[in-house]
């Protein structure tokens, strides 16, 4: 691992998904960046009881930006069905990949989480791709060799609005980042431009749903981005009042 990998958490959270999931480490090597700005190195031996479990840890890990020390170049096969990937694809996440084509690493373009990478190894190009587009003969990436995702810790970017990597902790002062972002809100909204809002089932099972709505009737929000998990917890909501089978209102599990 390399990066900021360190006051972004990364590592600890590499650590703790090995463990999590039975297996152990060895801490190898360790490089600590000097000054702000320096990225930190480490280097792990991951161990597991059997060869199904290594993988699996391995995958786990991937995600977290974790690469094997020795490099290949990535594995692709020809797809075998219209719509359909093959056995084994390697599914994106919504960081920065990239895949290793003849010996150099290549930018996946168009990124998108929960795709297939699509590539072209004469051209040393490599694309997300949805499984609805995928033709028969598409060469679509397999496994996890030849991969590396850059998450957010890695690179130190601090945005207003970027993707919540770490965790929430009771002493941020939360109340300052809501003002914050209500402000930035505001500005958009007299700029004439749009804000998209990404959503998860968080939203009802906070009890946010009403204070969304809201929001958009007031013109404060213009997209909206979810998958089918907010959708089908809201209809639950709407029609039964709970969240996964517990009443909203009263916090009791429904029977």
């Amino acid at each position: 691992m390399e990066g900021h990998i360190l006051d972004s958490l990364l590592l600890p959270k590499v650590l703790d998904e090995i463990l999590k999931r039975g297996g152990q480490y060895v801490l190898k090597e360790i490089r600590v960046g000097q000054r702000q700005e320096d990225f930190s190195y480490a280097r792990l031996e991951v161990r597991a009881p059997d060869a199904q479990l290594l993988r699996e840890i391995l995958q786990a890990i991937h995600e977290h930006g974790a690469t094997p020390v020795v490099q290949r170049d990535c594995q692709f096969v020809p797809a075998d069905l219209d719509g359909a990937f093959p056995e084994n694809f390697y599914s994106t996440t919504n960081y920065r990949t990239q895949v290793r084509l003849g010996g150099q690493w290549v930018d996946v373009e168009r990124m998108e989480m929960d795709c297939g990478i699509v590539v072209a190894p004469e051209r040393r190009r490599a694309r997300t791709i949805p499984m609805a587009q995928v033709k028969r003969g598409d060469l679509i990436v397999v496994g996890h060799e030849g991969i590396r995702v850059f998450p957010v810790g890695q690179e130190r970017r601090q945005h207003l609005f970027e993707f919540m990597s770490s965790a929430v902790s009771s002493e941020k002062p939360k109340n300052v980042t809501v003002r914050e972002v209500a402000a930035q809100m505001v500005r958009t909204r007299a700029a004439g431009q749009k804000i998209l809002a990404v959503l998860g089932p968080a939203v009802v099972h906070t009890g946010g749903v009403e204070h969304v709505c809201e929001l958009i009737r007031l013109g404060f929000l213009n997209i909206l981005f979810a998958g089918n998990a907010l959708a089908a917890h809201d209809i639950e909501q709407a029609l039964f009042g709970t969240s996964l089978g517990v009443y909203l209102e009263r916090g009791l599990p429904a029977e």
